[in-house]
């Protein structure tokens, strides 16, 4: 791994990213922002979606653009966050106009979409003229789309189509923040090949190796962003009844759960059940936690190999959802997890899986890099360089 700081040379990022429901994407953006300005590179992180504490971390250069958030659980409409109402054309031009400025002020050298054109096709009312802007402009910056290892799989037709062509059009190259030893792109990507020159996996984006919280659970529930996490959290507290083991609990519900399912959720816990809404120390509460219980998330998934807490994973498969149903049976075909399905989530079946969990012992050896931050870093700044190199030879000098 290269931790030198100077590898990034003072030049310019501009790092989109617009999170809907969970707050999964702008913690694995910032993580990769972080690195990349910890290498030398001037980072710009420019956010759409509602505040999250801790989210870009602080000193880091961060325009928020007015949030929006995603109206229902399908992720196929926007509402403007402070008024709840479906974001209109108006709205739609405030917000390019305001990227599309910062975009000419900053002049940047690379510009980064999370996961456009893969995702977010709701946002093309803004990158799509971002796109172009880039293509324009007198000194075109180097573009790349960022994106997890595992691709929630189109649905529509003509998707996929309209993806390879904007990365045909547009983009550079995109970095694929997984392992080969652990998933392909193509896995759920299937026309990756048309592209693959493009392609550069940097290993999964996990945070470093966390501290131990003075704060111990042995088992400790969470629920990602909240929007969607009531049911795992009754399950939960469900299990812990059934198991009556003595074991102290940890209940993260998340930030954006509803207050009323919040004020439940802490009434009907027992009197070894600590529930709490946010904890932006979460990988070091793990760190002291024996069983996990949570959604398949990337990020999650990340946490967890950073530690020895053992994994129960309920992949979030409403709408049509596949991304973490796929990440949790791979990682279950590895011994890595205990999975309880979402259509089947109760008390039962789900104290089983930790008192399964509870039974493994002994080193795990995981598959694959967890340092997809830094090496993210080290890629970008291998293809300015490249790119640099490349301006200079004799057959493209005019």
């Amino acid at each position: 791994m290269n931790n030198d700081p100077s590898i990034g040379k003072g030049r310019r990022v501009l790092f989109y990213v617009q999170h809907l429901l969970g707050i999964g994407h702008i913690v694995r953006a910032s993580r990769v922002a972080s690195a990349l300005q910890s290498a030398g590179f001037d980072v710009t992180l420019v956010t759409g979606g509602t505040p999250v504490k801790g989210f870009p971390p602080e000193g880091m250069a961060h325009v928020q653009l007015p949030p929006v958030v995603a109206s229902n659980s399908g992720f196929s409409a926007l509402a403007d966050a402070v008024t709840g109402e479906p974001v209109d054309e108006a709205f739609q031009a405030r917000r390019t106009g305001l990227l599309l400025d910062l975009f000419h002020d900053l002049k940047p050298d690379v510009v980064i979409t999370e996961a456009f054109p893969f995702g977010r096709r709701q946002m093309r009312f803004e990158l799509l003229p971002l796109l172009d802007a880039i293509r324009s402009a007198e000194t075109k910056p180097l573009l790349l789309a960022s994106v997890r290892d595992i691709l929630q799989e189109n649905r529509k037709s003509g998707r996929d189509d309209e993806t390879i062509a904007l990365m045909r059009d547009h983009f550079d190259g995109v970095l694929v923040h997984g392992d080969t030893g652990f998933v392909k792109l193509e896995e759920t990507f299937r026309r990756a090949s048309e592209f693959a020159g493009k392609i550069h996996y940097t290993g999964l984006v996990a945070p470093n190796t966390p501290t131990p919280s003075p704060d111990r659970f042995d088992v400790l529930v969470s629920a990602g962003g909240g929007a969607v996490g009531a049911g795992l959290i009754g399950a939960a507290l469900e299990a812990e009844r059934i198991l009556n083991d003595g074991r102290s609990w940890c209940v993260i519900t998340g930030p954006n759960l509803p207050a009323e399912d919040f004020d439940r959720i802490s009434a009907e816990a027992g009197s070894r059940v600590t529930v709490i809404r946010f904890r932006p120390d979460f990988p070091s509460l793990l760190a002291n936690a024996q069983i996990s219980v949570s959604q398949a998330g990337y990020n999650t998934v990340c946490d967890l190999f950073r530690t020895t807490c053992r994994p129960v994973l309920i992949p979030f498969a409403t709408g049509g959802e596949t991304e973490q149903t796929v990440r949790a049976e791979k990682l279950k075909a590895l011994g890595l997890a205990q999975v309880v399905d979402e259509a089947s989530l109760t008390g039962q079946p789900l104290a089983e899986a930790i008192q399964k969990a509870s039974e493994v012992t002994g080193f795990r050896e995981l598959p694959f890099s967890l340092d997809g931050a830094e090496r993210s870093a080290e890629i970008v700044a291998g293809m300015l360089d490249g790119r640099g190199e490349l301006d200079k030879r004799p057959e493209t000098m005019t």
